[in-house]
């Protein structure tokens, strides 16, 4: 069993570089994610109205994903993460069903509730056909069993595949020390309307097993990367033998807010990417009364901390957390959000719904099934993301060098976050601010280009003109972010074919009158001007 930890990051960098000759850690760089919880994506009938209570199966499938793979790829998503394949419990418990798929009981069948073997091939044959990637959710943390919330709970052991014995499980503890890495990678999750029996994965025949399972698993069905349920709970020293065995890019899911405890997973060679908690509550304290400073601060100390943060999942929804939305629903502060992660460092990911607006509070409230939406493609977040997932696969493909060079901070305070991304030519300059709606008109000017450069905003499809210093104009107006590229990056990509000049919005101050305000960046320096 390979149990150490390897000692050096550029050991471990070359080594997950080399990852899937088809899809490596490069590949996966260059796309952006749309996460799927394939029981509340699509039935296989095309209901839009079916009724669902988000505690019990919705009837989703593979099938229904497949025939609506349009809706996700007219977006401009170039990978899908889908919830777990394999065989989960079927008994209804006091906390609902296993639709979600984390609850295994059999790694080594499919689940059929979500299609037959056939369906899901199909899914996966079609998704390479549009050359898209497919990652799969995969848990190695536990294997599950309805519980009667009796403590401590009676497991048959002999009812998983194919680990059938209580020798290959830690002995039942509740995890209650979450700083206490002994406690939280050996006790038991969640004691309460399921158990989840721990796995030894500290030991040779669990450590052996579900690397021989992963690499079968992703061999068997041609799967890009996959995505690591609970990795923080896990020994550490499991993990890096794991994402070998796969021989594909790989996230683990390590949830924490802190610099040291999540950078340490690459910086140790324990895992190539992780979804980026980091910035997500950072982002959301932004939003809700804090400051973009906080943002770009963050930003720093990450880049700093971690060996590769264009590895990391960029993303302000997924399935295990409230909506952006449930917190505020101002349609401006929601695009803001997606403007930052589709077009900061990282990989782009976003949450099936937060396109359509979602409202839901915690699990199973921010499950909502997706067809309540009618598959709307003119939803406000909706045209937002297929533009600027254009915007961002257009960059990547005028320079190779686009998600190697780290976006700079051009301007940051308590309300705006201003970065450039990309080098000159196919770079994108963009603005977010957290002022809602409500926010008020007014100008900023922003460097990031060269003197005279035509460049265009691409959410209005406005001209503008850098001046001598390469600042543009930015006319801010009811809280909406800016995304500004070179006029000439746009050629051939049918976005903004027809433009107009840009200027003050009606109502606007101009510049120079009482309570304007002008904010100057000219060189990565920037000055606030009060007329």
């Amino acid at each position: 069993m390979r149990t150490s930890i390897i000692s050096t990051a550029v050991a471990t960098a070359l080594a997950f570089a080399g990852l899937g000759s088809a899809a490596n850690i490069t590949e996966w760089k260059s796309r952006s994610i749309y996460q799927v919880m394939i029981d509340r994506f699509a039935r296989t009938d095309g209901s839009t109205d079916a009724s669902c209570d988000v505690s019990r199966f919705c009837g989703g499938t593979w099938k229904g994903l497949l025939n609506n793979l349009d809706y996700i790829q007219d977006m401009g998503f170039t990978a899908i993460q889908i919830s777990p394949i394999v065989k989960n419990i079927e008994e209804h418990t006091s906390v609902g069903d296993a639709y979600h798929g984390y609850w295994s009981v059999d790694n080594y069948a499919l689940n059929d509730r979500f299609g037959t073997k056939q369906d899901f091939e199909d899914l996966v044959a079609e998704l390479h056909k549009r050359d898209m990637l497919l990652m799969v959710d995969v848990v190695v943390n536990n294997m599950a069993q309805a519980f009667d919330n009796v403590v401590p709970p009676k497991i048959d052991y002999s009812k998983f595949n194919p680990f059938n014995d209580k020798k290959y499980f830690h002995p039942y503890c509740n995890v209650t020390q979450w700083e206490n890495a002994t406690d939280y990678q050996n006790c038991w999750l969640y004691p309460y309307g399921v158990a989840l029996a721990d796995l030894a994965t500290e030991t040779k025949p669990v450590s052996d097993e579900l690397g021989r399972w992963v690499k079968e698993l992703v061999a068997n069905y041609s799967i890009d990367g996959i995505r690591i349920d609970a990795a923080k709970h896990v020994n550490d020293g499991f993990l890096p033998g794991f994402v070998e065995a796969s021989g594909v890019f790989a996230f683990g899911e390590v949830l924490t807010g802190l610099p040291e405890d999540m950078c340490r997973y690459q910086s140790l060679g324990l895992l190539p990417g992780m979804p980026n908690y980091l910035e997500y509550y950072q982002l959301n304290e932004a939003f809700n009364g804090g400051s973009m400073a906080d943002v770009a601060e963050m930003r720093n100390e990450a880049a700093s901390s971690c060996n590769d943060t264009a590895a990391l999942g960029s993303f302000l929804e997924n399935h295990d957390m409230p909506r952006f939305a449930n917190r505020n629903d101002d349609m401006a502060l929601a695009k803001n959000g997606m403007t930052y992660i589709l077009l900061n460092d990282g990989i782009p990911t976003v949450y099936q719904g937060q396109e359509q607006h979602f409202k839901g509070n915690g699990t199973p409230f921010n499950r909502e099934p997706l067809w309540s939406s009618e598959y709307n493609k003119e939803s406000p977040l909706y045209v937002l993301t297929a533009t600027l997932n254009k915007v961002r696969n257009n960059a990547i493909k005028l320079s190779s060098d686009y998600i190697s060079t780290p976006s700079e901070t051009l301007w940051a305070d308590v309300n705006h976050l201003c970065l450039r991304k990309g080098p000159d030519g196919s770079q994108v300059v963009f603005c977010i601010n957290n002022k809602s709606s409500q926010g008020e008109s007014y100008q900023i000017s922003v460097g990031g280009f060269q003197k005279n450069e035509k460049v265009v905003e691409v959410l209005t499809c406005k001209t503008n003109t850098a001046d001598i210093s390469g600042n543009v104009t930015m006319y801010m107006n009811k809280g909406e972010p800016k995304v500004y590229v070179p006029q000439a990056a746009l050629s051939g990509t049918g976005l903004c074919d027809k433009t107009e000049e840009d200027g003050p919005s009606s109502g606007a101050a101009a510049l120079g009158l009482t309570g304007s305000v002008v904010l100057t960046a000219v060189i990565g320096w920037a000055v606030v001007l009060l007329a």
